[in-house]
């Protein structure tokens, strides 16, 4: 496996949660800043005009670093905590590089 591997998660949140959602994620992408040498990017956005809506967009080296994040204890607590902020489970994609710039790799 080799080239880099993206993912994409929409969470749509809990009017009520909405501090809690962004303290927990803010928290992950820490964690993972701090302790996954596989990861390229890890960010958190607002959703334009969707205020409930949060999207995490992920690079990793290759879809074996991204097999070492889901095997974090931070990625299991992650799953287990935001389960009450959230209106359901998330949307999630997994991508591929087929064309780039900036130095994102496509997987030969």
């Amino acid at each position: 496996m080799s080239g880099q591997y993206a993912v994409v998660a929409r969470f749509d949140l809990k009017p009520d949660h909405v501090e809690d959602f962004d303290a927990l994620a803010e928290w992950r992408v820490s964690r993972a800043a701090a302790n996954e040498p596989g990861l390229v990017g890890y960010a958190v956005h607002r959703v334009d005009g969707e205020p409930l809506a949060r999207v995490f967009y992920e690079i990793y080296r290759d879809e074996t670093a991204f097999k070492e994040h889901r095997a974090t204890k931070e990625t299991a607590e992650f799953g287990r905590r935001h389960v009450p902020f959230v209106e359901g489970p998330p949307r999630i994609e997994f991508l591929n590089v087929l064309f780039s710039a900036n130095g994102l790799a496509p997987r030969p």
